[in-house]
């Protein structure tokens, strides 16, 4: 049987943070049956100056994304927003045939991580075992520019032990927005705070997200805060296993502190 090939868009903040999440993508899509390879030659998708209304700048990043995955069979983004931005690419080159071309074809075979795993591989139940109280952070890129709303709660639904409880007012934006955090960092902190008030409220143990930027943000605050929420990739709760878990696999402070 033929493994599917997938081309893993590691994404700035997981090579510099989230080294363990890359892991932890890897290994359940190696799981699932996938055969995957991480192509040299990519760098920054480009999102940072196309949100602050670079154009012109993104362009030279998306054509060199666009060379490196030429060849991907799919490609696959542990996150909401850098998926996104690929999703972005056609339409930087609508005056160029040729590139729009290519950008087109790179867009069609990018999915974020749970995207993939429910829409393309056509699985709910990676056998994952957590035992804990959630709730799940869901981004606005994912959401809103991707269009993905469905497939963490899916997957999230099926992991043995997990309690995931709704969070209030989950389509508001946690304050981090790329550079608007800088920015704008008195309008950001406020946005944060109230998002980890809606967390407290569900009196959750672990917070879960699928885009680093925003685990990074509310995981950071709830640090300063002194707050004993732990925060987690989805796919650290998708690669808990009852063999090697214990109870708490993947969601130690060890791991945890990598991120934050």
């Amino acid at each position: 049987m033929m493994k599917t090939k997938v081309s893993l868009f590691t994404t700035c903040l997981g090579e510099l943070f989230y080294v363990d999440v890359l892991k932890d993508v890897t290994e359940v899509l190696e799981r699932l049956g996938c055969d995957v390879d991480v192509p040299e030659g990519q760098v920054c998708c480009g999102q940072p100056a196309f949100n602050s209304g670079y154009i012109e700048d993104s362009r030279g990043p998306a054509k060199q994304m666009i060379r490196a995955f030429s060849n991907s069979e799919y490609i696959v983004c542990p996150s909401g927003s850098c998926a996104a931005m690929f999703h972005e690419y056609p339409d930087f080159f609508a005056d160029d045939p040729v590139w729009h071309e290519k950008a087109v074809a790179i867009a069609e075979k990018t999915y974020e991580f749970t995207q993939f795993i429910v829409h393309v591989l056509g699985v709910e139940d990676v056998g994952a075992e957590y035992h804990a109280r959630a709730t799940l952070h869901t981004s606005c890129h994912m959401t809103r520019l991707l269009g993905e709303r469905e497939s963490h709660y899916k997957l999230l639904s099926h992991v043995k032990g997990l309690e995931l409880v709704k969070l209030p007012n989950n389509y508001d934006c946690c304050g981090f927005g790329g550079t608007f955090s800088v920015k704008m960092f008195p309008i950001s902190e406020q946005m944060v705070d109230e998002k980890i008030r809606h967390i407290e409220e569900t009196k959750a143990d672990v917070l879960i997200g699928a885009d680093a930027s925003c685990l990074m943000n509310i995981g950071g605050r709830l640090r300063r805060m002194g707050k004993p929420i732990k925060v987690l990739h989805i796919a650290q709760i998708l690669n808990s296993r009852p063999e090697t878990e214990g109870g708490d696999h993947h969601a130690d402070e060890s791991r945890e502190s990598t991120l934050l």
